[in-house]
């Protein structure tokens, strides 16, 4: 029940970050998507998503299951067995909805500063009800993956990946926002407030000992306290990393990226973090936090614009952390490996092609981005008719 209140938190720092990393004319955007997806999140999740992701052992190993609409919640919230009685049926359905909403929310950074708002919505409940569920379902709810032996202690693949192929395939069919790429030229479009983006950042490493600690399933100190641990160093070296990598490379202390850098370290250890050493957990998280800094320079060499590096952190890093699990620590093997390397391919070749499909159908029908007249001004003026200071120009670009 306390890591419910960490993970719910840390859509507080999704939220501080984007807006930080982004333009002060599209703060209150970027916040209503935000505080929607959280609410899509958790009663699509009540409606559909945990049954779809939970359906029961009629649907053990098999790729799709649902025994009923809704949640058939006993009375008080208890069961006589739940999980051998370490938590209740209420306690686990709030946990998993708090995860639920984390997927839309990284597409949410991505496609910041030119999307509209309507599409983005739609897409929000139609994957966070369906597709992000149907994926966990293959590996936590007793599906396929669980049977082959994929390994994802909390979710590189399951959530982080899964936000992160919507997210490629949102920013390669919406394009880059006007300024970003110019005659061949890749320009830097600042966000407008760090010490902001710095707190989300904050607030996203403290929601983590939710994330990855809750995920342990119990109050277990042993292993709890294992992966808080693990968690913490690789995040310290996800950070490092990208900071040592950023000096060496352009001779410049970037905040901004080492903040990406220790999200990546958590992303990356994620997977395995129950599952893995001291030693190991400081090298995943190193490898991550470079791993950024490549990942944001392949992007902007293939001109796709991604305003947070969302996909730098949660795609690549998620893939990563994924692969790590066969790599090091106790499951290391070549079998688990093969194993890691399945899921990923699967996950991500059902995650880009539901999302193009439905981002596909949005662009045809309503659209996908604003007009050229909306995003040069700003999206909170056109999509809700105000400004997030009192200082606010509509001639910042």
């Amino acid at each position: 029940m306390i890591c419910i209140a960490l993970v719910f938190i840390m859509h507080l720092g999704f939220s501080l970050l984007e807006i930080g990393l982004t333009r002060s004319k599209n703060t209150i955007n970027i916040l209503f998507k935000n505080v929607m997806i959280l609410m899509i999140g958790i009663l699509t999740y009540t409606l559909i998503g945990f049954n779809l992701m939970y359906p029961g052992e009629d649907y053990a190993g098999g790729f799709f299951g649902l025994h009923t609409l809704g949640l058939s919640l006993p009375a008080n919230g208890l069961t006589g067995d739940y999980f051998n009685n370490q938590y209740t049926f209420y306690t686990d359905f709030l946990f998993q909805a708090m995860f639920a909403a984390t997927a839309a929310t990284i597409v949410s950074g991505a496609v910041a500063e030119r999307i509209k708002l309507s599409a983005f919505l739609i897409f929000s409940i139609i994957y966070v009800g369906l597709i992000y569920p149907i994926t966990g379902m293959w590996k936590w709810g007793g599906g396929f993956l669980e049977e082959l032996g994929f390994y994802d202690f909390a979710g590189s693949t399951l959530v982080h990946s899964v936000g992160g192929w919507a997210a490629l395939i949102s920013i390669i069919l919406l394009g880059a926002r006007i300024g970003k790429f110019k005659d061949g030229i890749t320009g830097v479009i600042p966000g407008h407030s760090i010490p902001l983006a710095t707190v989300g950042a904050f607030l996203l490493w403290f929601g983590w000992f939710g994330f990855n600690g809750g995920s342990v399933l119990s109050a277990d100190p042993a292993v709890t306290s294992k992966v808080l641990v693990t968690t913490c160093l690789a995040a310290s070296a996800g950070g490092m990393g990208t900071f040592l990598i950023s000096w060496i490379r352009h001779g410049e202390n970037d905040l901004s990226m080492v903040l990406n850098g220790i999200l990546g370290g958590l992303v990356g250890i994620t997977a395995g973090a129950d599952v893995m050493g001291v030693t190991h957990a400081i090298i995943i998280g190193l490898i991550a936090g470079i791993l950024i800094v490549f990942s944001v320079a392949l992007l902007d060499r293939l001109k796709l614009d991604d305003p947070v590096g969302a996909i730098s952190v949660h795609l690549s890093c998620g893939i990563w952390g994924t692969l790590a699990v066969g790599i090091f620590g106790t499951l290391a093997g070549w079998h688990q490996l093969l194993n890691q390397i399945y899921g990923i391919v699967i996950v991500g070749m059902f995650c880009a092609l539901t999302s193009f499909i439905i981002l596909f159908i949005l662009k045809r029908t309503i659209g996908l981005r604003v007009s050229e007249k909306e995003e040069i001004e700003g999206l909170d003026a056109h999509e809700h008719g105000l400004a997030a200071y009192s200082n606010y120009a509509v001639n910042e670009v």
